[in-house]
């Protein structure tokens, strides 16, 4: 096969006036990847009949997996399962990449050596309108474990990783309909280095109600309090980063919980306070 031995994976479900979008941005990266796999995770509105139709006219080698609705963390993995290459690219049907982001992230994520990941800045769109990030949202460098805790802290459409680190941390878990790369970059960061590409070289667009993020919105937290008590659970954080999740599992917990008893939850809330006060007596920090 011809071009660098990159294989992305562009999941998609129900997106057919914008899965397009994200292909031609692969289609047209100057530095060509050798595969293209697209996982179409049932989708009814269109879209596979758009993709063998883009498929015919791909210049580079592009699959089609036709999965049932399981979700993005299970269309993802059936794409690394499916990859040819040892090297990996994500990118979100409702994103698209600047036309260089595989000629600059490629060569130096091949080159560092030492990294399994790296990821890039993003550009963020609302309804076609450029948006300005806060500096909370502004990518890191390096062991980034910290910043992963407080939020989202790597652009899924953003990273290019070994296939090697999935091997080690596992793949992302099915078991979450939300927050499944938040899920993911903890364990990967509470191991490994993430290189920062430290250019915008994904177009995020946000603010429609198709988006996870969207649909999810209120009860986001409780999926990732579930993914902070995984990693506590794991047994595979330093005395520093178990001290760090302690301390984001009570304030998120705080805020969900808070929320549940003025929404009239009041069992459910006081439940999470008991599992707040487990995981601090557990780390000696009444």
């Amino acid at each position: 096969m011809s071009g660098c031995p990159i294989s992305v994976i562009i999941p998609t479900f129900n997106r057919v006036t914008m899965v397009g979008r994200a292909i031609d941005s692969v289609f047209r990266q100057t530095l060509p990847c050798n595969e293209l796999i697209v996982v179409d995770d049932g989708s009814t509105d269109g879209s596979p009949e758009l993709l063998v139709k883009l498929q015919k006219h791909s210049g580079i080698p592009m699959r089609i997996i036709t999965t049932s609705n399981r979700g993005p963390a299970a269309a993802r993995n059936r794409g690394i399962e499916a990859a040819t290459n040892d090297i990996v690219a994500f990118l979100d049907s409702d994103d698209h990449w600047h036309r260089k982001k595989l000629e600059r992230q490629y060569p130096v994520f091949k080159d560092s050596g030492k990294y399994l990941i790296s990821h890039t800045r993003e550009k963020w769109l609302r309804r076609g309108e450029h948006l300005n990030q806060k500096k909370k949202h502004i990518p890191r460098h390096g062991h980034i474990f910290d910043h992963c805790l407080m939020l989202c802290g790597v652009g899924m459409s953003t990273v290019m990783a070994t296939k090697e680190i999935f091997a080690r941390i596992g793949m992302f878990d099915e078991t979450m309909r939300c927050c499944e790369d938040y899920d993911l970059w903890l364990r990967a960061s509470a191991r490994y280095p993430f290189l920062l590409i430290d250019s915008p070289l994904t177009v995020k667009e946000g603010g429609r109600q198709d988006q996870v993020s969207f649909q999810y919105r209120i009860g986001m937290d409780e999926w990732r309090i579930k993914s902070i008590r995984k990693i506590l659970d794991s047994n595979v954080l330093s005395p520093d980063y178990y001290a760090a999740a302690c301390d984001e599992l009570e304030r998120k917990i705080d805020i969900f919980a808070g929320g549940c008893i003025k929404h009239g939850l009041e069992t459910k809330g006081r439940l999470y306070m008991e599992i707040k006060n487990q995981y601090i007596r557990k780390a000696g920090l009444q």
